[in-house]
C-alpha cells in the first residue's frame, strides 16, 4: 500500500484475541487503530471523533454489527464512513441483510490477512475519491470567501453545469461527452474562479464599475488560476481533473465570436468544459444580487443568454440550456440567498 494514506480505523470485535490480531495487522500497515468490544463502545468513539473506516464483527453483545451499521448510517458525521462487516455467515441472505443495513463490504471469519489488506485498499480508493472532491470544493470556497457577496455561487454553478452536461450526454449529439466527462465537470467547475484569490481587495470588492485598468487586472484571474492548476498538474500528470480544471479556469470568459479573454479563442477552439461553464456562470451572475445590482429574474436572464447565442455562447449549448431552463430556475430558488429581484 505504498503512498496510500494512513487511516484512522475503528475495530469493533468482542473476541479479544481476534480483535488484537486484526488491530495489529492494520497497525503493521501504518494505520491508526482503536479497538472496542461492542457496538455501543463503537458509537461512543464515533461521537468523540468520527472514524472514516469501521471494521465491525456482526455478532456482538449490547449492539451487534448490523444495528451499529444502521446507527452509523442514521447519523451525520461530516464525511462518509466506510463500513466493513466481519461475518461468519456464508449464506447469501445474510450478506443481503448486511448490505441492507448499510455495509460497504464483508470479510469472512476467520479472516485471511491478505484478504483484509485487499479489502482495505478498496476502502482507501473510495475514501480518497471523497477526499479529492472535498479538497476541490474547499479550494473553491477559499476563492469565494474573499467576496461575501457571491453567496452560494459555486454550488449553483456546479449544479447548473451538471444539469447541462447530463442533458448533453442524453442527447447523444456530443461525442466528447461521456459519464466520466459529466463527473469531471461536476467536480472541477467550482474551481473556475480560483484565480480570484490573487486579485487585490480594492478591485475584487469594489462596489462600482471597474476602470479599464482595474478590469485588466480582474481579467488576470483566468491566467493566474490556470497557472496555479497547471503547477498542480505537473505534480500529478495523470490527474485528468486538474487538466479540465485548468482549461475551465483559463477559458470560461472566452466568447464564441472570439471577443473574450484572455486568449481571444473562438468557437470550438474554446474547450467544451469552459463553454458549458460560461453559460452556467453568466446565468448565475445575472440572477444573483451583487453590490452594484439586484438579481435579475429568470426570464430576464433567459432573454440575455438567448441574445448572446452565437456571439457570447456556443449556440448548441444555449439550445440545451433552453431545454433545461426550468431546472436552472429550480436550482436558483433552492440555493438562493435572500435577494431583491429586478425585472
Amino acid at each position: 500500500m505504498m503512498n496510500a494514506p494512513v487511516l484512522r480505523i475503528l475495530v469493533a470485535e468482542d473476541d479479544p484475541i481476534a480483535g488484537e490480531m486484526l488491530a495489529e495487522l492494520l497497525r503493521s500497515h501504518g494505520h491508526e487503530v482503536t479497538l472496542v468490544a461492542d457496538g455501543e463502545e463503537a458509537l461512543e468513539q464515533m461521537r468523540l471523533a468520527p472514524f472514516p473506516l469501521i471494521i465491525s464483527d456482526w455478532d456482538m453483545p449490547n449492539l451487534d454489527g448490523e444495528d451499529l451499521c444502521r446507527q452509523v448510517r442514521a447519523n451525520e458525521w461530516g464525511t462518509y464512513v466506510y463500513f466493513i462487516m466481519l461475518s461468519g455467515y456464508e449464506d447469501r441472505q445474510s450478506n443481503l441483510k448486511g448490505y441492507d443495513s448499510g455495509a460497504d463490504d464483508f470479510i469472512a471469519k476467520p479472516f485471511d490477512p491478505d484478504e483484509v489488506i485487499a479489502r482495505l485498499r478498496v476502502a482507501q480508493r473510495i475514501l480518497q475519491l471523497e477526499t479529492h472532491d472535498v479538497t476541490i470544493f474547499a479550494l473553491a470556497k477559499l476563492s469565494e470567501s474573499r467576496d461575501s457577496d457571491t453567496g452560494k455561487h459555486i454550488e449553483r454553478v456546479q449544479a447548473y453545469c451538471q444539469v447541462l452536461a447530463e442533458r448533453m450526454l442524453s442527447s447523444g449529439g456530443w461525442p466528447e461527452i461521456n459519464a466520466a466527462f459529466v463527473k469531471l465537470l461536476f467536480q472541477t467547475s467550482p474551481l473556475h474562479d480560483i484565480g480570484k484569490v490573487s486579485i487585490p481587495d480594492s478591485i475584487l470588492l469594489k462596489p462600482g464599475k471597474l476602470s479599464p485598468a482595474e478590469f485588466d487586472v480582474m481579467k488576470t484571474h483566468t491566467t493566474r488560476g490556470a497557472d496555479t492548476l497547471a503547477a498542480a498538474a505537473q505534480q500529478r500528470p495523470k490527474a485528468a481533473y486538474l487538466e479540465m480544471a485548468r482549461a475551465i479556469a483559463l477559458s470560461h470568459h472566452e466568447r464564441w465570436d472570439g471577443r473574450g479573454y484572455p486568449e481571444g479563442l473562438a468557437t470550438h477552439d474554446i474547450p467544451l468544459a469552459a463553454r458549458v461553464v460560461a453559460v452556467a456562470d453568466v446565468y448565475d451572475a445575472l440572477t444573483s444580487r451583487r453590490m452594484y445590482k439586484d438579481a435579475y429574474s429568470h426570464e430576464t436572464a433567459r432573454k440575455i443568454i438567448l441574445e448572446g447565442t452565437g456571439s457570447h455562447f456556443d449556440p448548441q449549448i444555449v439550445e440545451i440550456f433552453m431545454e433545461v431552463e426550468m431546472q436552472f430556475a429550480a436550482i436558483r430558488d433552492r440555493l438562493s440567498e435572500h435577494m431583491s429581484i429586478a425585472a
